[in-house]
């Protein structure tokens, strides 16, 4: 089986544009949820119980600020919505990063893509459904149909670069980025490509999608006087998640064809398993066998012991439900392994304090996270964790980052539905 490596990084974030810009404030320990309750029109906005998000920056020129047309033409932001225009800047950064710009045909057949998203264009689907109600046929746009297909975020990747290997679109709710990543590499892994852009993209900071989660009791409702402390993974305060916005994408590659050109490797990606929870529209089995089950079959993928993990970038979206599951499934998952005295000596953290829930990039962002992870050596914080309930004590970084050597790190990614994916990284032997 070819090995698959990841050479190129590219993120939006509710911390701001670029990868190593939203790395940096992670660690520093920076929020990037805001509240929108002042949002317009306030009609659609005020009835709400969850005011809080994570935002994209973009009221300034700075470099961290999101502009679309350093990315896209005028005519390119009409033609694309705020997802696939999140999807297309990541991607220009990730290539750039990797140096990947072919123009070859031969390379241009052996670079494909894998992109995702959860909702997609909500409010394209909204605003275009009480048009057509209020004023009928005509007043239907030619483009809401390519504007509302979740593939063609990596459509208009392709499009854009003219890569011709696969061309392929998950949607599987908050585990679409990590899908789209592991899927990726097995297109590599099994000779359908040499190159593979991957990641998810999401934007859908919409009433309709505060009040869709809300009604479901999802959502964070207590701290809406004080946005950055509304998700609060592990914490006994935790009440919700926090809807947010971005775009994370990573740029995968064959061993030998990234020695071959001298590219920069960052980490290898050894790992990727699936699994189903077979039980509830929402929420995951209190047991977390589920993400357990994940998390065993990447790692067997991998060729790595549990032991050997050292950390692992938990799903955990700050409900009292899904971060206690995760916790009993990363125990599960450990249970009989030599080397580990203590539960303390497990390094675990939720990066989605500090960002929110990024719904389908979630799983992208959170596997870049955990790449810099190894290339650091450090362990990002899990913001706003004051007190855990949740049994077992892991060491779940609370409120700083840390300074600990990570050779193989794992990243979780859960769905609605009882979709689980878990990565495995290490460093590049």
């Amino acid at each position: 089986m070819r090995r698959v490596v990841v050479t190129g990084l590219g993120a939006i974030t509710p911390l701001g544009v670029g990868a190593r810009h939203t790395w940096n404030r992670l660690i520093a320990g920076h929020s990037g949820i805001v509240s929108v309750a002042g949002f317009e029109p306030q009609k659609q906005w005020r009835e709400l119980t969850s005011t809080v998000a994570g935002i994209v920056p973009k009221s300034g020129m700075a470099e961290d600020q999101w502009r679309p047309d350093r990315w896209l033409s005028a005519v390119d932001q009409r033609r694309m919505s705020t997802y696939t225009q999140y999807a297309i800047a990541a991607t220009e950064m990730a290539l750039e990063d990797a140096a990947w710009k072919p123009r070859k045909q031969e390379d241009l057949e052996s670079t494909g893509v894998c992109f995702g998203s959860g909702i997609g264009n909500l409010d394209m689907m909204y605003t275009t459904s009480l048009a057509y109600e209020q004023d009928g046929y005509k007043k239907v746009s030619p483009l809401f149909v390519p504007k509302i297909l979740i593939n063609l975020a990596a459509g208009h990747i392709a499009m854009r670069y003219g890569f011709q290997g696969p061309n392929h679109a998950v949607s599987t709710a908050c585990t679409t980025g990590a899908h789209s990543i592991g899927d990726a590499s097995r297109f590599i892994a099994f000779g359908d490509a040499d190159v593979m852009v991957a990641g998810g993209a999401e934007s859908c900071i919409h009433p309709l999608t505060f009040a869709g989660f809300g009604r479901s009791r999802s959502l964070s409702t207590g701290f809406n006087d004080d946005p950055p402390s509304s998700c609060r993974p592990f914490d006994h305060r935790r009440d919700g998640f926090v809807v947010a916005e971005g775009s994370a994408v990573v740029v995968l590659e064959e061993l030998e064809h990234a020695k071959a050109r001298g590219a920069h490797i960052y980490a290898e990606l050894k790992g990727y398993g699936c699994s189903g929870d077979a039980y509830h529209m929402t929420a995951p089995r209190q047991n977390g066998s589920g993400a357990y089950l994940a998390m065993k079959k990447a790692l067997k993928h991998a060729g790595i012991k549990p032991r050997e993990v050292g950390y692992i970038n938990a799903h955990a979206t700050s409900t009292p439900v899904g971060d206690a599951a995760e916790a009993l499934a990363i125990r599960s998952l450990m249970a009989g392994e030599e080397g580990y005295s203590n539960e303390g000596q497990i390094a675990v953290s939720s990066t989605k304090g500090s960002i929110g829930h990024l719904l389908g990039a979630s799983g992208a962002i959170e596997a870049l996270f955990s790449i810099l992870s190894i290339t650091s050596n450090i362990l990002p914080p899990t913001l706003n964790l004051e007190e855990s309930d949740v049994e077992p004590k892991f060491n779940l970084v609370p409120l700083k980052a840390q300074e600990k050597e990570v050779n193989v790190a794992l990243s979780n990614s859960f769905g609605f539905g009882g979709t689980n994916a878990t990565l495995v990284f290490s460093r590049l032997s």
